[in-house]
């Protein structure tokens, strides 16, 4: 099995792009506190890199920003690559299957969907964006 949980907070802004087919991707990377020593409390972070595909890629790029704390579900890939020395280069990354908006962007920055937006289906949900490919959980809420 192969699968991944992680919370933290984006280094920077979303990077987006799109294949020559028209697919969306996007990189992010999320900083993640961990305790490196529980009786004097100190942390150490880690630096995971994360690709994100389609209409979540997008998503993600419109509605989060550098800072916000952002849920990745997904699995661990190692991918190779020749780099400009011709030396084989290793990279591991989280390849997202689901993400959670822990927290949004500046409200300024928020994009209304539209009813042109391949990803919203053009009701107005407040400020909070809802795609397609979000489920939405109609649970009791204890508060």
């Amino acid at each position: 099995m192969n699968k991944v949980i992680l919370i933290g907070r984006l280094t920077k802004d979303p990077e987006l792009r799109f294949t020559p087919s028209g697919t969306a991707v996007s990189t992010i990377t999320l900083a993640i506190d961990r305790k490196i020593n529980s009786k004097e409390q100190q942390k150490s972070t880690d630096f995971i890199q994360v690709i994100i595909w389609g209409k979540q890629a997008e998503a993600t790029a419109n509605y989060i920003n550098k800072g916000c704390k952002f849920a990745v579900c997904g699995r661990i890939q190692t991918r190779t690559y020749i780099d400009k020395d011709n030396n084989k280069r290793y990279v591991t990354e989280v390849v997202a299957d689901e993400v959670s908006f822990i927290e949004w962007g500046n409200k300024s920055s928020y994009r209304k969907l539209s009813d042109n937006d391949d990803f919203g289906n053009g009701v107005d949900y407040g400020d909070i964006p809802i795609g397609d490919d979000m489920t939405l959980i109609d649970d009791d809420v204890p508060f």
